[in-house]
């Protein structure tokens, strides 16, 4: 029996491969988009602490210089915040690149991989076909000499 042997193989491989690596990167976005996001949950706790901590002295006796401090320090974690809520912005944007990437990738290895099944099944019906060739010699061999012997 003949072996399949499918031309584009490597172009399969080489998708195959450019797959795993998008993934990769994908998982690689995913991971800093979770940074980005759990450094501005930090940042949001911290600000709600300055808060209560600065009502808190306002409340209690009055040390302006405290209170100053504090305020100037919930404005830089403000600040901070604003910066981060840009980095989470930047990292989903990257995400969603990384995201379309992949799957474009995937489209392109399924792809192949249906020419690939596609080729196999031509290579079977090839088969086929000449597997039933070789019957109908063979029948029409035997037929013919069984009538060479009848003569």
């Amino acid at each position: 029996m003949a072996k399949f042997f499918y031309k584009m193989q490597d172009l399969l491989n080489i998708k195959l491969k450019l797959e795993e690596q998008k993934r990769a990167a994908y998982g690689a976005a995913k991971r800093h988009l979770d940074e980005e996001e759990e450094k501005f949950e930090q940042l949001s706790l911290r600000k709600q602490m300055m808060q209560e901590r600065l009502t808190q002295l306002m409340t209690s006796h009055i040390n302006v210089m405290e209170v100053k401090r504090h305020r100037e320090a919930l404005k830089i974690i403000m600040m901070k915040m604003d910066e981060q809520k840009i980095a989470v912005i930047h990292a989903t944007r990257q995400l969603e690149l990384a995201r379309i990437t992949l799957n474009e990738a995937m489209k392109e290895r399924k792809t192949h991989e249906k020419l690939k099944e596609k080729a196999f099944e031509a290579f079977k019906m090839e088969l086929l076909k000449a597997e039933g060739k070789e019957v109908d010699e063979l029948v029409s061999f035997k037929f013919s000499k069984a009538k060479d012997e009848e003569d």
